[in-house]
C-alpha cells in the first residue's frame, strides 16, 4: 500500500475553503497552473472531481462538502502539534496534568502551583498522586507527566532532570516539647522517643547511623510512611521527627523545629520526566511553574531554561 501524500491535505483544504483555483493559489503562493495540477491530482487520490463548473465558477459536489469541516479539522490539529511553543496560547488550553510527587509536595507547594496554574491557563486541572517509589515506569508509559523527588538508582537512566531545591533536615517537635527551651545537645536529642519516616519500611534510619558514630541511639515511638503522618503524630504528642526542612515548610506551622546537633546528609529535589516531552510547549510551560513555585517557596533564585 503506497504512504498517501499528506501535503495534500493543505491544499485540498485550502481548495475546498475558496471553491476558487486562482484564489487558492495566491493563498499557497503558487501558480494557477500549478495549482490546476494539484487539483487534478486531489481528483485522482479521491476518485471525486471536488469542484465542478457552473457557469463561470466551481462548486462544491457532495463528496466535497462532506470532506469541508473534516479536512480543516485535521489540518488545524496537525498545525497545533507542529505550533512553536511561544504561540502556545494558556487562555484556551484545556488539559489535565498527572503529577507524581513525593510525601509533603502537595499540601506544601501544592496550593501555590495551583494558584499559579489557573490564573495562567484556567482550563489546566493538575491530579497529584502519590510517589511510592523511584521507578520510571509511569513516565515511560505515559501515565505520569511529571515527578518530584530525590534522583536515585532506580530512576531510568534516559529520564530527563532539573533540580528544584536543595534540602537539609531538622528536628520537629510540638511548642511547648522540652526541647523547646536550652541547648539541643546529641544526648538530648537521642533520649526522647522519635516517629521513623521509611517508605520502604526500615527500621533505621540516617540520623541512626549519626548517632551511632558518637555512640549514641534512640528510641523509636512510631514507624510512619511519609512526613506528613510524622508530623501530625509529632504535633499531638512528646515524639520527636526529623525531617525535610524546605519540603515541609508550611506543614510545619506553629511547630518547633532545630537545626540537628549531629551531621545528616543533604538533599536534592529535582523533577523528573520522559524525553518524549521535551518539545511539548504546555508540558515545558508546566515545567516552569514548578520551578519557580518550588523557587520562591526554598528562598533559591530560579534560573530561566
Amino acid at each position: 500500500m503506497s504512504t498517501p501524500d499528506l501535503n495534500q491535505l493543505v491544499t485540498l483544504d485550502v481548495l475546498l475553503a475558496e471553491g476558487n483555483v486562482t484564489r487558492a493559489a495566491q493563498r499557497l503562493h503558487l501558480s494557477p497552473s500549478a495549482m490546476s495540477r494539484a487539483l487534478a491530482r486531489l481528483r485522482e487520490t479521491l476518485g471525486d472531481p471536488l469542484l465542478v463548473r457552473a457557469g463561470r465558477g466551481l462548486v462544491p459536489t457532495p463528496r466535497a462538502l462532506q470532506l469541508r469541516a473534516q479536512v480543516s479539522q485535521l489540518v488545524q490539529g496537525a498545525q497545533a502539534v507542529l505550533r512553536s511553543a511561544e504561540l502556545l496560547d494558556l487562555s484556551q488550553l484545556v488539559r489535565t496534568f498527572t503529577l507524581r510527587v513525593s510525601d509533603g509536595f502537595t499540601e506544601n507547594f501544592g496550593p501555590d502551583l495551583i494558584k499559579r496554574v489557573n490564573q495562567q491557563a484556567p482550563g489546566v486541572r493538575l491530579r497529584f498522586v502519590p510517589k511510592l517509589d523511584k521507578h520510571s515506569t509511569a513516565l515511560r508509559e505515559g501515565s505520569v507527566d511529571l515527578e518530584t523527588g530525590v534522583v536515585g538508582d532506580d530512576t531510568g537512566p534516559e529520564v530527563r532532570t532539573r533540580v528544584l531545591f536543595h534540602d537539609r533536615f531538622v528536628g520537629v517537635v510540638r511548642l511547648g516539647h522540652a526541647l523547646c527551651q536550652g541547648e539541643i545537645t546529641p544526648a538530648r536529642y537521642a533520649a526522647g522517643q522519635h516517629v521513623l519516616v521509611s517508605r520502604r519500611g526500615l527500621d533505621k534510619g540516617v540520623m541512626d547511623e549519626a548517632l551511632s558514630a558518637q555512640g549514641l541511639a534512640r528510641v523509636i515511638g512510631a514507624y510512619v510512611g511519609g512526613f506528613s503522618a510524622a508530623l501530625a503524630i509529632t504535633r499531638a504528642t512528646d515524639l520527636i521527627t526529623t525531617v525535610p526542612e524546605r519540603h515541609t515548610g508550611k506543614l510545619r506551622a506553629e511547630m518547633f523545629s532545630f537545626a540537628l546537633p549531629v551531621p545528616a546528609p543533604e538533599i536534592t529535589v529535582s523533577m523528573l520526566w520522559h524525553p518524549r516531552m521535551d518539545g511539548d510547549a504546555a508540558h515545558r510551560w508546566l515545567r516552569g511553574c514548578v520551578l519557580e513555585v518550588c523557587g520562591e517557596a526554598s528562598g533559591d533564585l530560579v534560573k530561566p531554561w
